[in-house]
Parts: structure tokens; sequence; C-alpha cells
């Protein structure tokens, strides 16, 4: 077994009560760039890695597994290159297919799982360890689960442990969303003993640099509603909400399920690229899925679509101001239509969506998010409401929009019949 003194770590102090918390929940809500995912791994590997805590197994989960590579895998791989250094191999055995972690020193091990369908949600039930058993649940972007889903979680914590220092515990980090999310009521409306809520912001991680602080300027100065949302951490306010006639269920995706089927799409770069597909069942919404993604090229995206078997027969509805993309979707096999835009035409189409119920499919994660923030401009001066959104974080709400459009009459003849076999 390999031992040796490991590198000095660097901390927030911030995130010292964090820590050292003991309480089965630990509920970290910031704001973009705070640091608490940084920590959590931190703090997970140190504890993993220490021999006081032999027996402990840490479970990552997202709401679709996948996402973990990039998010808690990255950051506790992160973690140990930090902390170990150079001889980071000697102390922890780092796979990718599948994703785990091992201390080689406690035999302790961190696995990563979804719980986007009910096939996932199964197989939480049955996981098992060589030494030990699971002690620990990190879910991140923990606002993409649904309250059920972290009650499975829950529930698999229990039973005697053989090692005195060792506990249960979950531990949330996300960014918040809006006030009306049930973590909020779950966690953060009650006084509970064995909760432990927690708040953080860029403005309180030391290694955050100069540029991001006058980025984060900016953006107060230009959007102070989304700042306090994501430059503040705060939850998002109840009464601007543009949409509440939508609910978040599983249901059946088939294109056979629906009266018609279409994609729609709303370009971007640094801001996200985001594709949902949309049925249309006796006039109601339902947004089957999503491809939601950054700093991706058209080519790039494409690829993805064909991977992911977007289905290229039905008509996809974009945004008119990107031609040339439209363009290329066409050469790739698309049928990929511009939306024509016409003055009052984004107020045609909110007022278009609040006249129909929506449903979402929980894989739709980043939908969900949007959703459960867009909201409406607020005058400076007088406080009211503006017959405006607000242009942050609402890629997916503008494919939705247009999505609207073959249903209110657009201007071109759309046409989505079904094949003959289908």
């Amino acid at each position: 077994m390999t031992t040796a003194t490991i590198v000095k770590v660097q901390f927030n102090r911030h995130f010292k009560e964090v820590n050292q918390s003991k309480k089965r929940y630990r509920v970290l809500k910031g704001s973009a760039g705070s640091g608490k995912s940084v920590n959590i791994a931190q703090d997970f590997i140190l504890k993993l890695g220490d021999p006081k805590y032999k027996g402990a197994n840490l479970l990552c989960v997202r709401k679709v597994n996948e996402t973990n590579r990039n998010s808690t895998y990255s950051e506790l791989t992160g973690a140990i290159n930090r902390i170990y250094g150079e001889r980071a191999d000697e102390f922890w055995e780092v796979r990718q297919s599948p994703l785990s972690l091992k201390s080689r020193v406690t035999g302790n091990e961190v696995i990563f799982r979804g719980v986007n369908d009910v096939r996932d949600r199964e197989k939480l039930k049955s996981i098992t360890f060589a030494h030990g058993k699971l002690t620990w649940i990190w879910i991140e972007e923990a606002t993409e689960l649904q309250e059920s889903d972290v009650d499975i979680l829950d529930d698999r914590l229990r039973g005697e442990l053989a090692n005195p220092n060792l506990y249960y515990q979950i531990t949330f980090t996300f960014n918040p969303v809006s006030a009306t999310h049930w973590i909020k009521r779950k966690y953060f409306d009650i006084v509970n003993p064995d909760i432990l809520t927690h708040h953080s912001t860029y403005l309180q991680n030391r290694f955050i640099d100069e540029a991001y602080h006058r980025r984060m300027m900016l953006r107060k100065e230009q959007d102070p509603e989304g700042y306090e949302v994501y430059g503040l951490g705060n939850w998002g306010e109840i009464g601007g909400v543009i949409l509440k006639n939508y609910q978040v269920m599983e249901f059946d995706t088939s294109f056979h399920m629906f009266d018609t089927m279409h994609h729609a799409q709303d370009f971007g770069f640094n801001h996200a690229n985001a594709i949902l597909t949309v049925g249309i069942k006796d006039g109601d919404f339902y947004i089957c899925d999503e491809i939601y993604v950054h700093e991706m090229d058209t080519s790039q995206i494409i690829e993805l679509a064909d991977r992911k078997g977007l289905n290229k027969y039905l008509a996809m509805y974009c945004d008119s101001a990107e031609p040339d993309r439209i363009q290329m979707w066409n050469n790739a096999g698309y049928r990929a239509y511009p939306v024509v835009k016409e003055p009052g035409s984004v107020q045609a189409q909110i007022d278009y969506l609040k006249q129909r119920k929506i449903f979402i499919h929980p894989n739709c994660v980043n939908t969900i998010k949007e959703i459960q923030q867009w909201s409406w401009k607020k005058d400076k001066k007088t406080g009211l409401y503006l017959d405006e959104p607000v242009e942050v974080f609402d890629d997916a709400m503008a494919a939705l929009r247009y999505a609207t459009e073959p249903l209110r009459g657009a201007e071109m003849n759309w046409s989505n019949e079904r094949p003959a076999g289908w």
C-alpha cells in the first residue's frame, strides 16, 4: 500500500463549515464561478484517500450519465492532480471506461451514474463495492433532477457502518433557477438539523481573476435581473416568469404518439445552440428531446445530430438571421427552413404558447432550467414588467418559440405528412 505526505491544498475559507459538516444533506447553492464544485471535489478526494475514512465510497450523479465526464469526473481528477501532483498515479487508479476512481491507499472508490430513465434508476438499487458501502453521494447540477430521483438515491443510504468515522451524506451543488424549484421548498424553506444549506458567489472565491470580475460587472450593467441569479446566486424571482403552463413528466416520445412532430433550432456558439424535437397532440406541445451545446460550429453540431439519430424527415424551423447555417443543415439532408420574423412575432409566439399545455420530458434538462427562469424584462424606473423577454439563458426558449410557427399559420406552407410504413 502506498503511503506518503500529500502536497498542501488551497481552499476557500468560505467552505470550511461545508467541509466539516457530517449532516445528512449538504446543499450548496451558488453563482457561476463561486468555486463550490472545485471545493467539493477536493473535499471528497482528501477524505476518500484518508485511512480514517476507510470503507467510504462515493457515487456521483447527473441527470444524464455522460455529462459526468466533463463535470464531476473532470473536477475529481483535477483535484487528484492538484493534491498529489506528479505522484498522482501512486495514489489513485483512474479509469475512463467506465468512468471510475479508486484510492490505492484506502481502496475507496468513486463511480458515476445518471438517472435519466427508469433503467438508470433501477441500476442504482444494485450498486455494490468491493470494500465498504455506499456512504456519500454527490449530485452535481442538482436542479436537473426530479424530487423522485433524489428520493431513490436517499433510500440507498442506510444500514450500520463498520467504521465509526463514517456517515451517510448527500451533497448537492447547483446554480439556482426559479424560486418555485422543489429544492428550495425541500431544503431551504425549512429548519432541519440534518440539513446544511450554503450560499456562495464568485465574490467570495479568492482564486477568481480580475478579468472574470470585469466580465461579471458588465453583465450586472447589461442584465441586472440575470446578474442576481448568475452573478449573486439568488433564486430567480417568481413574478416575471413568462410560462407557467408546463409540466415535467415522462411520456412516450415515439413519432406515432403525436398528430405531428418537428424540430426547432436557435443557433449559437458562445451562448447555447439549442435544437428541440417537439411533438404536437391535440394542440398541446410535448418537448421530447434536446440538443444543447456550447462552442461547437455547425458542422460539429450536424455530426452530433447524425450520431444522435435526429430524424431528417421532420421539418426543422430555424432562426432566419443565419441563412448560411440553414443551408448547411439542408446540405446535410435535413429539412431546415427559416422562421419568418416580423414586428410583434416574439410576443405572438409567446401568446400562442401560453394558450397551450406544454409537457417536457425529464431528459430535456436544459429546457427545464430555462423555462423555470425565463422572465419578462423589468423597467428600471417603474419596477413594472415589460412585454419583452430577458435575452439571457433563453436559447431553448427561442427554439420553443420557433416551434410554434407551423401551427400558428406561418407564411410558408409547411408539410409534415408521415411517410409510408410509419
